[in-house]
Formats: structure tokens, C-alpha cells, sequence
């Protein structure tokens, strides 16, 4: 299994954009191509539903050896096994999170400015999230933080951070001049023409 200090491209299937039917193919496919972390968003669906889909989802990403992150819901990241789980800045603090999935799961926190970002490392965040960088219909009440702290958030804080928000191709070059060396990709690859030559040609810049 991958640390996360290894990982850069992280995946997202998002049920905004993947039906339910499709998540273990949407899996498959960003697997195939090389994805090193996946996570299961479900905004608004209930917890038995999160577990039954995270169950199908782990039997294919364990096998690869690619970490399983659950969004929003330690109990059923419990339930799951899976390797980590991901909360928000309105959701539990690290701390209950961590209490319920126990020390095997890491936890990784959203975070929507510099300040965010350091407070999230001092509450003991495995990894954060740092956006959206720009503004983007998974999150669009959010407003966009642009790329300016993207240095100074590499300067303070010292768990992997992924950037996300609106992150695609013709972005990347931008987002990697900036200073992120870690990124989210969601709605680009999740409706993409062919998902895994989209994952992996993104994948080869992010590491050029």
C-alpha cells in the first residue's frame, strides 16, 4: 500500500457525477491508469448506502494496493476498512474522527485558506486538502482561493497537501508553477471521453 507521502494524483468518485452503478468501473478505470489514492464522495446519501458502495469500492482498490479514503463518514469508513477517511471544516473534528476509525485509518481535513490549512496540521491532519482553487460545481458555494498561497502552505505546513478545486489539464501548468506538487482531479476525469488515457497523461505532467 502506497504512504501517503508517495502519493500526488488523487481520484475522487463523486456520485454528483457517477452513478451508483458505476462506481465500480469509474474505480476500475482510474486504477488501471494509475490513480494513487481514491476517495468515495456521496454527498446527501445515507450511511448504509456509503458502506455498501465503499465495500465494493475497497475489493477493487485494496487489491491494487491504492488507499480508499471515505468522505464525511467515519462510521462507515470503520465499517469499510478502508484506509483512510476525509472530513470537512463543518464535519467532525480530527480528533472523534480518528476515535472512531482508530489509529490504522488516517484522516485527512479540508481547508479553505493558509490559516485553515496550519490549523488543520496543528489538530493532527494526516493530509489536507487546500482549496478550491478555482471555482468549481462540486463545491459551488465555495469561493475560489486562487493559486497565490499555494508557496506559503508548502512553507508551513508539513503533511502531504493536495491541492483541489477545478483542477484539469489545462490548468495543471499553472497549478504546478505556483508550488503544488499534490493535486485533486474530480469532474475532469470522472467525465472524461476516455477516463484512463485522461488520468494518465495528467499523471506524466504532474510528475515531469
Amino acid at each position: 500500500m502506497l504512504s501517503l507521502v508517495s502519493t500526488h494524483l488523487y481520484g475522487i468518485v463523486d456520485l454528483g457525477y457517477t452513478k451508483p452503478d458505476q462506481i465500480v468501473p469509474m474505480t476500475q478505470a482510474l486504477i488501471d491508469a494509475g490513480i494513487d489514492i481514491l476517495q468515495l464522495r456521496a454527498k446527501g446519501q445515507s450511511t448504509a448506502d456509503v458502506i455498501a458502495w465503499g465495500k465494493a469500492m475497497h475489493e477493487v482498490t485494496r487489491d491494487a494496493d491504492v488507499p480508499l479514503v471515505i468522505n464525511d463518514h467515519p462510521n462507515a469508513a470503520a465499517e469499510v476498512g478502508s484506509e483512510g477517511v476525509h472530513v470537512g471544516q463543518d464535519d467532525d473534528a480530527i480528533a472523534k474522527a480518528r476515535a472512531i476509525v482508530g489509529d490504522r485509518c488516517f484522516v485527512g481535513k479540508s481547508t479553505h485558506s493558509l490559516e485553515q490549512a496550519i490549523a488543520a496540521q496543528a489538530e493532527g491532519a494526516d493530509y489536507i486538502g487546500f482549496g478550491p482553487l478555482y471555482a468549481t460545481g462540486t463545491k459551488p458555494n465555495y469561493v475560489p482561493i486562487g493559486l497565490h498561497d499555494i508557496t506559503a502552505v508548502h512553507q508551513r505546513v508539513h503533511v502531504p497537501i493536495f491541492c483541489i478545486g477545478g483542477v484539469n489539464a489545462s490548468r495543471l501548468d499553472e497549478i504546478k508553477g505556483a508550488g503544488a506538487k499534490r493535486v485533486v482531479v474530480v469532474s475532469a476525469f470522472l467525465m472524461a471521453a476516455d477516463v484512463r488515457a485522461e488520468v494518465r497523461s495528467l499523471k506524466a505532467r504532474l510528475l515531469a
